[in-house]
């Protein structure tokens, strides 16, 4: 069999680990050949490949981004794109693809497989936002990131006596805010499952001060005021119709110092987090996941995406993994906001 591989959307760390895991698993255990297609769904759209041997994914497990290359090329928005990914597949011989990526590159996995294409997702986000598995890869390095992030820089809240706002990655979804945060010790925990009151948010960084305690607030990008809108950085869209968010933290560092009289300064982190090697669980988790993608295909198993359930890798269907994002539910923040203030 002659499979393609294929990376999509933001890159994240841990791509490479799962691009290694899967060739060997499929060279040495099943005999099949891998083809790398450069640079997300844009490259079986315009027939770009590369040679995917064991020589090709030796020393690249540490590797942070991706030897294949990406981009947030949506063929569905193309016109004939359907047409010329079958063209190209076709002519390059390929029998099967691995498209790893998030809910954007898998969500247009799926549409190929409903179209006749067969397709194996594997999950990456760094939002940890992908429905139908407990956690992907990536975000446990974004994490880490975040809080040594976080770490750094209340040393200079407390040697100046100012407040720091944090921004950190999350369009819907607020993992990466409240895992950072409260590994942090965050005094302020803002996402985008629930609006915020931002004179509550300056009447908590007010008692952090009366106290003795610079105060820390970490914000998704995707965060809202009450009865606001999102910050952007632009009003472009993507591929996939999505506005380019940004600049929550400037505006309530600006809120904070304004209602507070408190010096308030923002730090938004953007790529740091999602760049350079990745952690150990981001490793195991990536190899895992490409040694059970490789196995999906060999087995013909196609329209499925490998998931983490609990410690097990499982299948499930691609409908079932980009039906609906994985949010932070009530319950967890309300853990976090024991540490409020």
């Amino acid at each position: 069999m002659r499979i393609g591989m294929l990376t999509g959307g933001g890159d994240c760390p841990g791509l490479n680990a799962v691009i290694r895991a899967a060739v060997t698993r499929g060279i040495q255990a099943y005999g099949h050949e891998f083809v790398g297609f450069r640079d997300g769904w844009k490259g079986p759209l315009e027939g770009l490949t590369r040679p995917l041997g064991l020589e090709d994914v030796s020393g690249i497990l540490a590797q942070g981004g991706t030897i294949l290359g990406s981009s947030r090329t949506n063929p569905y928005s193309v016109d004939g794109g359907l047409d010329r990914i079958r063209t190209n597949i076709q002519d390059a011989g390929i029998d099967a693809l691995i498209a790893i990526g998030g809910e954007d590159t898998l969500g247009v996995a799926k549409k190929l497989t409903d179209d006749g294409l067969g397709v194996v997702g594997v999950p990456k986000t760094i939002d940890n936002d992908l429905s139908a598995t407990d956690y992907t890869f990536g975000f446990d390095t974004a994490v880490m990131i975040a809080t040594e992030s976080i770490d750094r820089v209340r040393t200079t809240a407390q040697s100046h006596h100012r407040a720091l706002v944090v921004e950190v990655m999350g369009r819907h979804a607020g993992w990466i805010a409240l895992h950072a945060g409260m590994a942090g010790g965050a005094n302020v925990i803002l996402v985008p499952e629930r609006e915020f009151d931002i004179e509550q948010v300056a009447a908590w960084a007010q008692t952090c001060f009366d106290r003795g305690v610079a105060p820390i607030v970490v914000a998704s990008e995707g965060a809202l005021p009450i009865g606001g809108a999102e910050s952007l950085k632009t009003g472009e869209l993507d591929a996939f119709g999505h506005i380019r968010l940004g600049g929550i933290a400037d505006w309530v560092a600006g809120e904070i110092e304004t209602r507070t009289g408190i010096e308030t300064r923002s730090v938004i982190l953007g790529h740091l987090q999602r760049g350079g090697t990745p952690t150990a669980y981001d490793r195991v988790l990536s190899t895992r996941f490409g040694l059970h993608a490789a196995d999906a295909v060999n087995d013909g198993d196609f329209g499925k995406m490998v998931a983490l359930h609990g410690t097990d890798i499982v299948r499930v269907s691609l409908a079932e993994a980009v039906g609906t994002l994985k949010t932070v539910p009530p319950e967890r923040m309300t853990e976090a906001e024991v540490f409020f203030g």
